[in-house]
């Protein structure tokens, strides 16, 4: 496995390695994922599901209505993102990985909820809703 593709909670309780290349990076502004990681925004680094190992400790996990979201049992770092209606990848929270550097965002996803605060004058593109196709609707 390619080692830099590695990542982890906090206490480091939980580890993962991919092994594939990363297939989506990008910022989220979402109303969900700044509940879930207490953050103005988010970042995500997405993988194909089969090229990700988990060890350790077993993530915990909160489901709401499509998504799946991890976080480690012992310290609490949120850990990553699994949507069932694209259950072909994974999204890590960029901050879990090892080397976040190494995993620049391309895109700004659910602008149109981005707080009147935050601005990222990056020249992103932006995406109103979600930047990753899914086969029913949008909003988690």
């Amino acid at each position: 496995m390619n080692e830099k593709h590695s990542g982890g909670c906090r206490c480091g309780a939980i580890r993962f390695v991919a092994d594939d290349e990363p297939e989506h990076v990008s910022y989220c502004h979402c109303a969900d994922c700044r509940k879930a990681s207490g953050a103005p925004v988010s970042a995500f680094v997405g993988f194909a599901t089969q090229s990700v190992t988990f060890s350790g400790e077993k993530p915990a996990t909160f489901v709401n209505f499509t998504v799946t979201r991890s976080f480690c049992p012992v310290c609490g770092s949120p850990i990553s993102y699994f949507d069932r209606r694209i259950p072909a990848r994974v999204y890590f929270v960029l901050g879990a990985m090892d080397s976040p550097e190494n995993y620049r965002p391309t895109l700004h996803a659910y602008v149109a909820e981005k707080l009147p605060y935050v601005h990222m004058p990056d020249g992103l593109p932006t995406c109103e809703a979600s930047s990753v196709p899914r086969p029913v609707a949008d909003k988690v």
